[in-house]
C-alpha cells in the first residue's frame, strides 16, 4: 500500500472518474451510515460493534478474460490452456476455451504464463513497522503489560508504508493480515486489509473481515517481562496469567450477556475485555505466536479449558510433530520455509514442515513476519515444495498453492469471499510471466476486485507511495 500510483493519479492520466476519491473508498460515509445507531443494548455487544468500520470501494476496472494460461485456482485445481473471466469486481468464470458471458470483455492472451488468485498473507506487520524502519515509526508492540488486549493493530497501520506497494508488485499479495508484535501474551487486535491504495486505514479495511487476536507463548513474553521483574518470567508463568485473564473474560462475557438478556443497569465497559468476551463468543479469531509443540498442545488445552478456538498458530517451527493434534483442533499452521534455529524455541524446525503437515490433513500456510519476504512467498512455497519431494513427500504445485490462497483464507474467516478463482469471489487475480513457483517468475499484472493495479508492462500502473514521491530516482519504479 501504499502506493498512491500518484504519478498517474496526479498527472490526470487515469481519468478523473476512475480515479475519484470515492473510487478509492475514502469518502465520508453516507449520512445513513454516520448516524449509525449509538452502542446500546442488543447493538454494542462489545466486540461486534466496530466503531471504525471499512470504508473501502474497490477502485474502477473493465471487464476483463485472460486466456491460454495454466490455471491455479487456489483449492487445488490446475486447468491447462484455462481462461478465467471477471467482471463487476467478481470472478464470473474459470474453464477452457471460450467462456459463457465474456462478451465485451477486454481480452488478455496469457499464452505460456500463469494465473492464480492473489496471495494472502497471514502475518505481516507492514504499516505498523514500516519502511523507513526508524524507530519513530516503530509502533507494533506495546510492551507496556502482558496484556494488552485493549490496543488494535489499526490504529498504528500508516497506509503511506513504501511496502505495501512492494508486496502487491513484486509478490502478488492482494490481501494481508497485520498483527500487533509478540511481546505480550495477548498483543491485541489484528486487522486484515485489501493492498490498495488509500488514505486511511479504514479505506484499506478488508469488508466483514472478522477481528483477530494476537496471542503470544513462549521466549518472547517471558524475557521481555521477566527482564523486568515482572510476570511472567517462565513459561508456567506465562500460562498462568493467560488463565487468569481468561477468567475474568468469562465473568464479564457473563455479565454483559445477562445485562443483554435482562436488562437493567449495564456493566462497566473494558475495552480489552470487549476483545476478550468476543473470542470466546467465536466472533474473534486467535492467531497465536508459538514455536513449539509442546506449547501448542498446551495451548489447545487452554483453549478448551475456556471455551475458545485457536484459528491458527504463527511461525510453528514444531508443528510437524503434532500435525494430528492441529487437525483433530482444526487449527491451522502458518510456517516459514526455512526461517529456523535463530533462538532456542525455533532449533527443531525442519524444511520439510509445511509438506509433511499437507499429507498428514493439517491445515498449512506460508507467511511472511518480514517485509522482504512478503515480496517472495511463491518462492518461499517453492522451497517447502522441494523439500517435501526430497523427503519423499509427493505433492503437485497446484496443491502446494493452497498455501498461498484458500488455507490462509480459511484462517482468517474469509474464505468465502477471497482465497480461490471461483465464481461469485473477489476478482482478485494475479498474472505471472512464468511459472510461479519459478524463482524467474514475477507478477505480470495485479489485479484487485478487478481492477488492475499493477502491470509490469506499463509505466502508470506501478503503485509508489505518496512517501516516496518527490525523492530521487522514486518518481518512476523500474
Amino acid at each position: 500500500m501504499l502506493t498512491s500510483f500518484a504519478r498517474p493519479i496526479r498527472a490526470g492520466l487515469w481519468g478523473a472518474a476512475a480515479l475519484s476519491l470515492a473510487a478509492c473508498g475514502n469518502q465520508p460515509p453516507p449520512a445513513s451510515t454516520a448516524a449509525a445507531k449509538a452502542p446500546g443494548p442488543g447493538l454494542n455487544k462489545g466486540y461486534s460493534h466496530d466503531p471504525y468500520p471499512s470504508t473501502y470501494k474497490p477502485y474502477p476496472g473493465v471487464a476483463t478474460l485472460v486466456t491460454n494460461v495454466t490455471v491455479y485456482d487456489g483449492e487445488g485445481g490446475r486447468i491447462e490452456n484455462g481462461s478465467v473471466l471477471f467482471r463487476d469486481g467478481k470472478i464470473v468464470a474459470v474453464g477452457q476455451g471460450a467462456l459463457t458471458g465474456s462478451e465485451g470483455a477486454a481480452v488478455i492472451d496469457g499464452a505460456g504464463k500463469w494465473v492464480t488468485p492473489g496471495i494472502i498473507d497471514i502475518h505481516s506487520h507492514l504499516g505498523d513497522y514500516p519502511s523507513p524502519g526508524i524507530s519513530a515509526l516503530s509502533d507494533g508492540n506495546e510492551a507496556t503489560g502482558p496484556v494488552t488486549a485493549d490496543v488494535w493493530a489499526e490504529h498504528s497501520v500508516w497506509p503511506q508504508d513504501p511496502g505495501f506497494g512492494r508486496a502487491l508488485a513484486n509478490g502478488g499479495v492482494t490481501t494481508l493480515q497485520i498483527l500487533p508484535g509478540s511481546a505480550n501474551l495477548m498483543g491485541g487486535r489484528s486487522v486484515v486489509v485489501k493492498n490498495v491504495y488509500a488514505r486511511t486505514m479504514q479505506g484499506m479495511k478488508f469488508p466483514g473481515a472478522p477481528y483477530g487476536l494476537k496471542m503470544a507463548c513462549g521466549e518472547n513474553p517471558k524475557r521481555v517481562y521477566g527482564s523486568k521483574g515482572r510476570q511472567p518470567s517462565t513459561r508456567m508463568g506465562n500460562i498462568a496469567v493467560d488463565r487468569a485473564t481468561w477468567a475474568r473474560a468469562a465473568e464479564y462475557k457473563r455479565k454483559w450477556d445477562k445485562y443483554e438478556k435482562d436488562g437493567g443497569e449495564p456493566p462497566a465497559r473494558d475495552i480489552a475485555m470487549d476483545t476478550l468476551r468476543g473470542v470466546l463468543a467465536g466472533e474473534i479469531l486467535v492467531q497465536n505466536h508459538c514455536y513449539r509443540a509442546d506449547e501448542m498442545a498446551i495451548v489447545m488445552d487452554m483453549a478448551k479449558e475456556f471455551g475458545y478456538h485457536v484459528a491458527a498458530f504463527h511461525h510453528a517451527v514444531e508443528a510437524y510433530k503434532i500435525p494430528d493434534l492441529l487437525k483433530a483442533n482444526q487449527t491451522c499452521a502458518a510456517v516459514w520455509a526455512d526461517w529456523y534455529g535463530f533462538k532456542m524455541e525455533s532449533f527443531d524446525g525442519i524444511g520439510e514442515n509445511l509438506a509433511i503437515l499437507q499429507n498428514a490433513g493439517a491445515c498449512a500456510m506460508i507467511h511472511s513476519d518480514d517485509a522482504n519476504g512478503i515480496q517472495r512467498l511463491n518462492q518461499e512455497v517453492a522451497k517447502a515444495l522441494s523439500s517435501g519431494r526430497h523427503a519423499g513427500i509427493t505433492l503437485s504445485d497446484e496443491a502446494a498453492w493452497r498455501w498461498l490462497a484458500i488455507n490462509p483464507a480459511k484462517a482468517l474467516g474469509i474464505a468465502d469471499k477471497t482465497g480461490s478463482l471461483k465464481p461469485g469471489k473477489m476478482a482478485d487475480v494475479v498474472l505471472w510471466n512464468g511459472n510461479p513457483l519459478s524463482v524467474y517468475s514475477r507478477p505480470e499484472k495485479v489485479w484487485v476486485d478487478g481492477a488492475l493495479l499493477y502491470d509490469a508492462n506499463d509505466p502508470k500502473r506501478r503503485p509508489v507511495s505518496d512517501f516516496e514521491l518527490g525523492q530521487p530516482g522514486m518518481g518512476d519504479v523500474k
